[in-house]
């Protein structure tokens, strides 16, 4: 198959999973193996479309944060909003910066690891949706610091490929008592400046692999993923508000089991 169907496809796994907790990253190096694609720039471009599906999330959330922005010289929400999501990011900064060559040299090349992920977060999942303690927090805007650097801490979970940052954040969130709504939209805002800076920080590194026949492929990816993931957000929302994430569990649990048994055929 030509590249931009690889493309296509890769986009279309990662806008589906990026904001649901089934690991995007795992989901993407999974489909990625069964593709027959390489590592290297394949493995890039995994993590550079994934700006794509953070650009819907500042689409849909355009008017909530353009009203932050244009007041931190004047309101102390917007400020204290600003203040909490850098506070959950900076864990996550740090280690990431510090073991980036670690995780993509390794774990990113480590099936095995993504499928036992997948199954265990799919466990939490279920058990945390069942025992969760009862919110404290309703609102994803208006979350204490330091129960945002708590959640931040629990998405440094997510360097390991199969956890899933949303899934590690949602979890991290409801056990420090935030109702599971506001869970999942404050792991929206987090993403976005987690996944633009891995974004930023990918592609600087890897600026020698790409030249302008990669240019478009990524392009390709890029698109997809934010088109996919526009209409994701949405639904996630409405089915966690019913349901909420042991479907999810199960899905992971489902996924992981099928990796393990295709990989102890081989």
């Amino acid at each position: 198959m030509p590249d931009w169907i690889y493309a296509l496809i890769l986009g279309v796994v990662e806008g589906l999973t990026e904001f649901i907790p089934v690991s995007s990253t795992g989901h993407l190096l999974l489909a990625k193996q069964a593709l027959g694609l390489p590592g290297g720039f394949w493995d890039t471009f995994c993590v550079l479309i994934q700006l794509g599906a953070i650009l819907a999330v500042a689409a849909l959330y355009f008017t909530r944060l353009w009203a932050v922005a244009t007041g931190l010289g004047s309101s102390p929400a917007a400020r204290r909003f600003t203040f909490s999501v850098l506070a959950a990011f900076l864990p996550a900064a740090v280690l990431g910066l510090a073991l980036h060559d670690v995780i993509k040299a390794v774990l990113f090349e480590s099936p095995i690891v993504i499928c036992i992920s997948l199954i265990v977060g799919g466990v939490i999942l279920i058990g945390i949706d069942r025992f969760a303690p009862a919110p404290k927090q309703t609102e994803a805007m208006d979350l204490p610091w330091k129960t945002a650097f708590g959640i931040g801490l629990f998405q440094c979970l997510a360097m390991i490929p199969g956890v899933s940052r949303s899934g590690a954040t949602i979890v991290g969130s409801m056990l420090l008592g935030v109702e599971k709504r506001a869970a999942a939209e404050f792991s929206f805002f987090l993403a976005i400046p987690t996944m633009a800076g891995a974004f930023a920080v990918d592609a600087w590194r890897s600026r020698d692999q790409i030249d302008l026949d990669h240019a478009w492929i990524i392009a390709v990816g890029f698109v997809v993923s934010f088109a996919v993931a526009l209409v994701v957000i949405k639904a996630m929302l409405a089915f966690v508000s019913r349901r909420g994430y042991a479907p999810f569990g199960w899905w992971r649990i489902l996924v992981g089991a099928a990796g393990l048994a295709i990989l102890s055929l081989r």
